[in-house]
């Protein structure tokens, strides 16, 4: 069984996946979106055969942890997830995800055209890594 997460935005998805262990997470790519029509399926083919437990979506709620309109679109997303995957899907508080992943590939040096085609795995990484450092919590905020 694994985890898989997601950093969604307008443009793309970042997609990253547990371990078997759920103790780390490893990059899967980035999904360039062109509606649900195409990006759900794509998604699906890029988890492939893994058996998955759950799917963390990156909720970008405010600084003040209020929920503004990028925050409601995600919350839409995860639903529209829903009817796609039997195992459930949990929205994740994923602020200053990205800000973290384009650190972390500024100081390794990243060229700033590269950063761009890599900025939302890595997100999606950040955010699982922080929901398996909670302890992977069962329970959380439902879309």
């Amino acid at each position: 069984m694994s985890i898989v997460a997601l950093d969604v935005g307008d443009r793309t998805i970042g997609v990253a996946a547990s371990d078997e262990l759920g103790l780390t997470a490893q990059g899967l790519g980035t999904i360039w979106r062109k509606g649900d029509r195409h990006d759900f399926p794509a998604l699906l083919a890029l988890v492939g055969e893994r058996e998955v437990d759950r799917w963390i979506v990156g909720w970008p709620l405010n600084m003040d942890g209020s929920e503004g309109p990028r925050a409601e679109k995600t919350r839409r997303f995860a639903r529209r997830l829903q009817d796609h995957v039997s195992a459930p899907v949990l929205l994740w508080d994923e602020r200053l995800s990205t800000f973290e992943a384009e650190n972390v590939l500024r100081e390794g040096g990243v060229r700033a055209r590269e950063r761009k085609a890599v900025v939302d795995m890595l997100a999606a990484q950040v955010i699982l890594q922080s929901y398996l450092a909670a302890g992977a919590p069962e329970k959380g905020e439902r879309p």
